[in-house]
């Protein structure tokens, strides 16, 4: 497996869309049951029941507004998938996801702030919501999964198309994505970790 960031002799960095929409999953949902659990102990000025209450629909709404956002302009990407080149440098899992980690770190810790903070307000609410966005992120990875699947092809895009956080797959700098076989690279559809890497 090729570890390096860009490829040479014309090649290119290419990191996994659903790698990179997965990678902020788990911090958010692990930040928000946090905030929720510690933020549920102070009565607030609604109540625990209410807060709760709220702290549910924000984290269904959180997770729909999440898992939808965006998907036309995933899609319309996909369609115009052009195929890897052999020069191209498929950037391994590990290093996708610490990079989108590292670059949203503070935001992670803000978040957690301001859920935590919101609770002495609303009982646990703050952390729900911020949970709920983390289900979304890994039900828009699943989605994509599912797309790579039913094509067959596995969806890439270049490492410097993505932001200074290393996120933002479907931004304004993405122009296409590049495809390869369902066994490239060390991350299953979706962006899951692969029990088996291959390259193909």
């Amino acid at each position: 497996m090729a570890r390096g960031a860009h490829g040479g002799r014309g090649g290119q960095g290419l990191a996994r869309v659903a790698v990179v929409v997965r990678a902020g999953a788990a911090p958010l949902w692990w930040c928000g049951v946090f905030a929720a659990g510690i933020g549920v102990l102070p009565p607030g000025v609604t109540g625990r029941r209410i807060g709760v209450m709220a702290g549910a629909a924000l984290f269904l709404v959180g997770a729909a507004v999440v898992a939808y956002a965006r998907r036309r302009r995933y899609a319309a990407l996909a369609r115009g998938t052009a195929r890897a080149g052999k020069h191209d440098v498929l950037q391994d899992r590990a290093v996708t996801v610490r990079n989108w980690r590292r670059g949203h770190r503070w935001w992670l810790l803000l978040a957690c702030a301001v859920a935590l903070g919101s609770s002495f307000a609303v009982p646990a609410a703050g952390g729900m919501l911020l949970a709920g966005t983390g289900a979304g992120l890994r039900l828009k990875a699943a989605w994509l999964g599912r797309c790579e699947r039913a094509e067959d092809t596995l969806l890439w895009l270049r490492v410097d198309w993505l932001d200074g956080r290393g996120g933002r797959p479907a931004g304004k700098a993405v122009k296409a994505y590049r495809g390869t076989g369902i066994a490239a690279g060390d991350a299953a559809p979706g962006g899951s970790r692969r029990r088996t890497a291959a390259l193909v």
